[in-house]
Protein backbone atom coordinates (compact mmCIF):
# COMPACT_ATOMS: atom_id res chain seq x y z
CA UNK A 1 0.00 0.00 0.00
CA UNK A 2 1.14 3.34 -0.75
CA UNK A 3 0.59 5.91 2.40
CA UNK A 4 1.22 9.32 1.37
CA UNK A 5 1.15 12.25 4.03
CA UNK A 6 -2.76 12.31 5.42
CA UNK A 7 -2.48 8.95 5.59
CA UNK A 8 0.30 8.85 7.56
CA UNK A 9 -0.73 11.61 9.59
CA UNK A 10 -4.32 9.76 10.58
CA UNK A 11 -2.57 6.55 11.85
CA UNK A 12 -0.20 8.74 13.85
CA UNK A 13 -3.32 10.24 15.20
CA UNK A 14 -5.03 7.29 15.98
CA UNK A 15 -2.14 5.44 17.52
CA UNK A 16 -1.83 8.67 19.93
CA UNK A 17 -5.35 7.91 20.49
CA UNK A 18 -5.03 4.19 21.55
CA UNK A 19 -2.01 4.79 23.91
CA UNK A 20 -4.06 7.89 25.51
CA UNK A 21 -7.22 5.91 25.88
CA UNK A 22 -6.90 2.44 26.24
CA UNK A 23 -5.15 -0.05 28.28
CA UNK A 24 -3.15 -2.38 26.43
CA UNK A 25 -4.07 -5.91 25.42
CA UNK A 26 -7.70 -4.53 25.00
CA UNK A 27 -10.44 -5.66 22.90
CA UNK A 28 -10.76 -3.71 19.35
CA UNK A 29 -14.05 -3.48 17.30
CA UNK A 30 -12.90 -2.63 13.70
CA UNK A 31 -15.53 -1.92 11.12
CA UNK A 32 -15.34 -2.30 7.29
CA UNK A 33 -17.76 -2.04 4.40
CA UNK A 34 -16.94 -3.60 1.54
CA UNK A 35 -18.76 -4.11 -2.28
CA UNK A 36 -20.58 -7.38 -1.68
CA UNK A 37 -18.48 -9.86 -3.41
CA UNK A 38 -17.20 -13.24 -1.68
CA UNK A 39 -13.80 -12.77 -3.12
CA UNK A 40 -13.40 -9.45 -0.57
CA UNK A 41 -15.27 -10.37 2.11
CA UNK A 42 -12.99 -13.73 2.64
CA UNK A 43 -9.77 -11.64 2.27
CA UNK A 44 -10.77 -9.72 5.01
CA UNK A 45 -11.84 -12.55 6.91
CA UNK A 46 -8.24 -13.87 6.04
CA UNK A 47 -6.50 -11.08 7.51
CA UNK A 48 -7.94 -11.87 11.12
CA UNK A 49 -7.73 -16.04 10.81
CA UNK A 50 -6.01 -16.90 13.98
CA UNK A 51 -6.08 -14.80 16.40
CA UNK A 52 -9.91 -15.77 18.01
CA UNK A 53 -11.66 -12.70 15.85
CA UNK A 54 -15.27 -12.56 16.15
CA UNK A 55 -16.79 -11.93 12.72
CA UNK A 56 -19.93 -10.51 12.30
CA UNK A 57 -21.32 -9.93 8.36
CA UNK A 58 -24.16 -8.01 7.08
CA UNK A 59 -25.54 -7.29 3.66
CA UNK A 60 -26.98 -3.71 2.49
CA UNK A 61 -31.05 -3.41 1.97
CA UNK A 62 -29.91 -3.51 -1.71
CA UNK A 63 -27.25 -6.16 -1.70
CA UNK A 64 -24.41 -4.13 -3.10
CA UNK A 65 -22.77 -3.92 -0.11
CA UNK A 66 -21.38 -6.06 3.13
CA UNK A 67 -20.47 -4.33 6.44
CA UNK A 68 -17.87 -6.07 8.40
CA UNK A 69 -17.67 -5.68 12.16
CA UNK A 70 -14.93 -7.64 13.72
CA UNK A 71 -13.78 -7.90 17.48
CA UNK A 72 -10.36 -8.85 18.72
CA UNK A 73 -8.44 -8.86 21.33
CA UNK A 74 -5.28 -6.76 20.37
CA UNK A 75 -1.90 -6.75 22.09
CA UNK A 76 -1.01 -2.96 21.17
CA UNK A 77 -1.95 0.24 19.15
CA UNK A 78 0.57 -0.78 16.61
CA UNK A 79 -0.88 -4.02 16.09
CA UNK A 80 -4.35 -2.50 15.51
CA UNK A 81 -2.93 -0.25 12.70
CA UNK A 82 -1.09 -2.85 11.06
CA UNK A 83 -4.47 -4.68 10.57
CA UNK A 84 -5.86 -1.81 9.21
CA UNK A 85 -3.03 -1.66 6.78
CA UNK A 86 -3.34 -4.93 5.73
CA UNK A 87 -6.98 -4.02 5.24
CA UNK A 88 -6.59 -1.11 3.01
CA UNK A 89 -5.05 -3.04 0.37
CA UNK A 90 -8.60 -4.97 -0.32
CA UNK A 91 -10.06 -2.68 -3.41
CA UNK A 92 -12.92 -1.04 -2.31
CA UNK A 93 -12.79 -1.60 1.50
CA UNK A 94 -13.92 1.38 3.34
CA UNK A 95 -12.81 1.89 6.96
CA UNK A 96 -15.06 3.11 10.12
Amino acid sequence: MKTDKKTTEFYKRLKSQLETDTSWPSIYLYKFIVPSNLEKTAKIESIFDGINAEIKKRDSSKGTYTSLSIKVKMDTPDAVIQKYIEVSNVEGVISL
